[in-house]
């Protein structure tokens, strides 16, 4: 899929033999999928893989990714860096960002996955139908975990390497994940609204607490402002968890 390169990109991959379907201008990844499974979707194919294309993955281990699939055993497979605890060369601050948007999204989804922002899977042909590919951008990858476990497909993992010495997207990592974890959070609200109100409403309170108990200790009662105003966040933050409960 070329979306929208600016350089030679289509070219190369036709010369290659490649079959390249292109969008006239960048629409993001989700995008980038839509059109590639709708394409897959037409021409009857019995598995989609996807991989990007910034040279990260290893296509010789397509086999191993699309194994699951062919022998019965799952609807979808995601390869995954970390299932055995073999990637050592992930940057601290992109393992940081991924522990975090791997454990929303396991929880916006509510099964457990290692790796849930891989971008080499494998999807069976009866797989398609369940995707919508809402957002664009790469909020995909999530989405499409949890649209797999709303609608009960089977979702494997196998152990793939990955290359960190190669040019890969030239976006903010920081702003990308904070984008993908606003999108995970708006599903939690209303696939698991117990969990998004309770988790919030339980920090909200930590921190009503915090203030009131920063007052106290430090002898500061006559700061009646202050104690006001810890009071109120632990009860909005009782009013949060509350929500959850009746959703």
């Amino acid at each position: 899929i070329d979306d929208g390169s600016s350089d030679r990109t289509k070219l190369v991959s036709q010369q290659a033999n490649a079959t390249v379907l292109s969008h006239e201008t960048n629409k993001g990844k989700g995008a980038a999928l839509k059109t590639g499974f709708e394409y897959a979707k037409k021409n009857n194919f019995d598995i989609v893989v996807t991989i990007d294309a910034d040279g990260q993955h290893n296509p010789a281990e397509i086999p191993d990714v699309i194994k699951p699939i062919v022998e019965g055993n799952a609807d979808i497979v995601n390869g995954s860096r970390y299932l055995n605890g073999q990637d050592t060369d992930t940057p601290i601050y992109r393992r940081v960002g991924q522990t975090v948007l791997d454990s929303a999204t396991n929880i916006a989804s509510g099964v457990k996955l290692t790796d849930t922002q891989s971008g080499f899977r494998a999807f069976s042909a009866y797989s398609i139908d369940h995707f919508n590919f809402d957002p664009d951008g790469f909020g995909i990858e999530s989405d499409m975990i949890i649209e797999s476990a709303k609608n009960n497909l089977t979702i494997a993992e196998v152990q793939i390497t990955v290359r960190y010495d190669v040019y890969t997207t030239t976006d903010n990592p920081i702003t990308q994940g904070l984008s993908v974890l606003m999108r995970i959070f708006e599903i939690m609200r209303f696939n698991r609204p117990l969990y998004f109100y309770g988790i919030g409403g339980a920090i909200v309170i930590f921190i009503g607490l915090l203030i009131s108990l920063t007052v106290y200790l430090s002898s500061a009662m006559s700061n009646i402002y202050l104690l006001a105003l810890g009071l109120c966040v632990v009860i909005m933050g009782v009013i949060l968890v509350f929500m959850g409960l009746i959703s």
